[in-house]
């Protein structure tokens, strides 16, 4: 036994020195093999097997990690290729729907469903002036509903007088318990203050999140309360351009083939309260597709300038509000986009992103009690004062920006990712608001920070980055203490937890 474990140290120590001597091995196994005795060789044996089965292990576990490798590359192959498969098919029944379409007009156009009349003044065309074509009585059946609707003047609402000093946060406490009475929908106060602040910083909204947790019944919530039903508009896989949100003009039918977001987007150019539009599944297609105008436009800081081409020629008997076939986007409009994040659906990008607020719903709220509340008509001038008003009274601190300027140059050092000016700028708008809401300026900083700095994280690697993440978990702590900015910490936690 002894001249076994003389072997084995003079073994290991040949290894660890000259591991490549080969006929060494052999050369010490002799020396040493003349007295190991029966249990030498029996541990000798033992050595063997053990040895082997290590190697052997070792090697299946080689194999079995380029195997594991090699399907997942194949893997997010196949998924991308499929991915292009289904968006090459969506675009193909997009052109066989459209071909559809014209040829069911060329029929019914064959068989007289559509008779030309002229109107007084004769001739044709479509130049504008007297003498134009009017095709079963225009070209734009549902905006000539709006018109008729309206025929007796605009809607006008005024705030009851009891109400006429409310504040913001009285609204979104008032918003909380009609939701819980009336509609059986329960939101934390954080949830309520976010959508409203978030309305005071752009007209666009983003609503993200798994499916069931009430991403559409909030803004649906939302138009019950303002007593003006919120417009809610399906968006397809096969949207791919403005035709699909607008509507487009059909040569064969002389018809203006409206969309049910056209029509409210009209509808609400005779209003003076607050109307809200939801783009449900918004990202079933790509949205910088689709809706690329309407981001461009809102971009612009005179709202006289959000105007919208609906179609190119000019005709008399046009709607009342379309003006040389262009229409003024109001100001009383929001824009809800709903999103779910699962493969079925597009990734939104940052150009999207930065354009609009984002709320992100993970869980249902706990439900509660409140007492019976009826809604409230906001004339959408009040609320917009309000916001302004917030801006002025809840200026961000100075020493709040500069340490976030600091949290700034520490994403920029690590990251290599920059905030930008459309950032800031939507900080001096979403801050004060959010504390007039109810909120505190840190709360505020927390949520901006999470979804319009912390979701660009998720496109990077972050399993090569997992010591940077919890170093700007502690830069958080040093700048704002250890209790505050709890949602950018638990995305922090999040996104470390998947970089395992």
């Amino acid at each position: 036994m002894n001249a076994f474990f003389d072997y084995m140290k003079s073994l290991f120590t040949l290894i660890f020195t000259k591991p490549f001597n080969v006929p060494e091995y052999g050369n010490i196994f002799a020396d040493y093999s003349q007295e190991f005795g029966v249990w030498g060789y029996v541990m000798f044996i033992l050595f063997i097997v053990v040895l082997v089965v290590l190697i052997v292990s070792l090697v299946l576990l080689i194999i079995y990690g380029i195997k594991r490798i090699f399907k997942r590359k194949t893997k997010g192959y196949n998924e991308k290729a499929m991915m292009e498969e289904i968006e090459r098919l969506n675009l193909e029944l997009y052109d066989v729907t459209r071909e559809k379409d014209r040829i069911l007009s060329l029929s019914r156009e064959a068989e007289g469903a559509y008779s030309p009349t002229i109107s007084a003044g004769g001739g044709g065309g479509f130049g504008g002036g007297s003498g134009q074509e009017v095709i079963n009585g225009g070209r734009f059946a549902k905006l000539y509903d709006v018109d008729e609707k309206y025929a007796e003047g605009d809607y006008v609402t005024e705030l009851p007088e009891e109400y006429q000093a409310i504040t913001l946060k009285e609204i979104c406490e008032r918003f909380r318990n009609f939701a819980c009475s009336q509609m059986k929908l329960y939101y934390t106060p954080e949830v309520v203050r976010q959508f409203f602040s978030a309305m005071g910083t752009g007209h666009l909204i983003i609503l993200e999140g798994i499916s069931g947790t009430g991403k559409t019944s909030l803004p649906y919530c939302m138009g019950r309360f303002l007593k003006h039903n919120t417009a809610i508009c399906s968006v397809q896989p096969s949207w791919r351009d403005r035709s699909e949100l607008l509507g487009y003009y059909n040569d064969f039918t002389k018809k203006f083939t409206e969309t049910e977001f056209l029509r409210a987007v009209y509808e609400a150019t005779f209003r003076n309260d607050i109307s809200i539009v939801v783009l449900d599944e918004m990202n079933l297609a790509r949205i910088e597709y689709y809706f690329a105008e309407f981001l461009s436009i809102m971009e612009m800081p005179d709202p006289k300038e959000w105007i919208v081409d609906v179609i190119a020629s000019k005709r008399d008997d046009d709607p009342k509000h379309l003006e040389n076939g262009k229409l003024l986007i109001p100001q009383n409009i929001w824009f809800v986009g709903t999103a779910n994040n699962d493969d079925s659906t597009f990734t939104i990008t940052d150009k999207v992103y930065d354009r609009a607020t984002s709320l992100f719903f993970d869980n249902k709220a706990k439900e509660f009690e409140a007492p019976f509340t009826e809604g409230l008509n906001i004339p959408a001038e009040y609320l917009i004062n309000l916001y302004a008003q917030a801006i002025k009274d809840h200026p961000v601190a100075e020493d709040t920006i500069a340490k976030f300027g600091e949290l700034d140059e520490y994403v920029i050092e690590h990251f290599k990712l920059a905030f930008g000016n459309r950032i800031m700028k939507q900080l001096y708008s979403f801050i004060p608001c959010y504390v007039a809401c109810g909120g505190t300026e840190l709360e505020a900083l927390d949520f901006m920070f999470k979804t319009k700095v912390l979701k660009k994280f998720e496109v990077l690697s972050v399993g090569l980055l997992k010591d940077e993440l919890e170093g700007l978990e502690e830069e958080l702590t040093r700048l704002f203490g250890i209790n505050e900015f709890m949602m950018s910490r638990d995305k922090i936690r999040m996104l470390k937890k998947s970089a395992r």
